[in-house]
């Protein structure tokens, strides 16, 4: 059994928890990681590869536009990860296969293209030069789209990158650098000990002067070992992949009236997905949900009618973790110094760069490079 102590334990190993662990190894700060299972198995593995620069349609149509105002604060931190994300592969010595030409957020209605517009003001707000189009310009950009559609919001700041290469290279190159990384290790409670956090796992025994938090899922349990209850959500959600077919799809592609995400890997293969839901088996294990997969199919032909004949080949589950209010949870918690959290929902892969190097710059007593007072754990007391 392992009895080890480092000077910072991360729990969680997915994107955010992986970078964080390469930026304090870049700081030379002795860090361990610890994740239940694989690394990269949960949501930062299991999600289509999006990276999300607008406000989404969903909550904007059903929380109306002060509660996006709300989360402008955390639209801006997403723009600023993905300009860590434009020169990450070069950073972590790894293709991470960032790219795309944008998102387009399409509408059928003159109703949702008047919501587009109030949308497209907010972001711009805070320096997003996303913008309206119409249908003309839309065909020129993306013409696979279906000529029902009257327009869309063009984000030029969207991509996508390749989920299952990225939270391993961060891990990888945090190893390179001196980072010690466990997998099979269950964390079973937290102690906040004197002078010291202390890790009791099915693996042995786990000591440290500082603790990040970035497990998602795991985040309430763990938490609340540290005297916090944080209401986060855990949903199962299915992305699908289609064979190889020839390039043509060049930007994130959503739709306002109905779940939706596509794009098209470097591979050639396109990512349809979107939050429609799986559903629990009978042993409360997320498992496919075949309604969800044809609803999910049947808008995607509605917006791009010339993939009718392109095979899916794969559906899997993802997992959509949520808070409230939207926004990331961030900070140090409450009555536990030395204990931070780091967990940005739904669309925390896009989040991960710059969420690891924030959770660095807070274990090494910096001043981070971006406002956190929106996202602190306190809001939830």
């Amino acid at each position: 059994m392992v009895k080890r102590h480092s000077d910072v334990i991360i729990v969680g190993g997915g994107a955010s928890g992986c970078a964080a662990a390469y930026y304090l190894a870049l700081a030379g700060v002795d860090v361990a990681l610890l994740e239940q299972f694989d690394l990269n198995t949960q949501a930062s593995g299991r999600n289509a590869g999006s990276l999300h620069g607008q406000i989404q349609f969903e909550p904007f149509d059903e929380l109306g536009d002060e509660w996006a105002k709300k989360f402008l604060p955390g639209l801006d931190f997403l723009a600023e990860s993905l300009k860590i994300w434009k020169n990450l592969s070069k950073q972590l010595d790894t293709d991470l296969e960032v790219g795309g030409s944008g998102g387009l957020m399409v509408a059928q209605t003159a109703s949702d293209m008047k919501a587009l517009a109030r949308k497209v003001a907010l972001e711009n707000e805070i320096g997003i030069k996303s913008r309206l189009i119409d249908r003309t310009e839309l065909n020129e950009k993306a013409p696979y789209i279906s000529k029902n559609m009257l327009g869309a919001a063009y984000c030029p700041i969207e991509g996508k990158a390749n989920p299952l290469i990225t939270a391993p290279a961060f891990a990888a190159r945090a190893q390179d650098l001196g980072a010690s990384i466990f997998t099979g290790v269950e964390v079973f409670e937290i102690l906040k000990e004197p002078n010291h956090f202390k890790f009791i796992t099915g693996s042995g025994e786990f000591t440290s002067n500082q603790v990040i938090l970035t497990a998602n899922a795991g985040l309430p349990k763990l938490s609340k070992y540290l005297g916090l209850d944080l209401p986060i959500t855990d949903v199962p959600v299915q992305v699908s992949v289609t064979e190889q077919v020839e390039k043509f799809v060049n930007h994130l592609i959503y739709f306002t009236t109905e779940k939706l995400t596509f794009k098209q890997a470097n591979s050639g293969s396109l990512l349809i997905g979107g939050g429609w839901p799986a559903k629990y088996n009978k042993n409360n294990t997320p498992t496919l949900n075949v309604e969800s997969l044809q609803s999910n199919l049947r808008v995607a032909l509605k917006v791009c009618p010339s993939i009718s004949k392109v095979k899916v080949i794969r559906t899997w589950i993802g997992v959509g973790n949520g808070t409230p209010d939207h926004n990331p949870i961030i900070g140090e918690l409450p009555n536990c110094s030395g204990a931070f959290i780091g967990m940005y929902p739904y669309m925390g892969f896009t989040a991960s760069p710059l969420m690891g190097q924030v959770l660095a710059q807070l274990i090494l007593g910096k001043s981070t490079s971006i406002d956190l007072k929106p996202f602190s754990p306190t809001r939830f007391l």
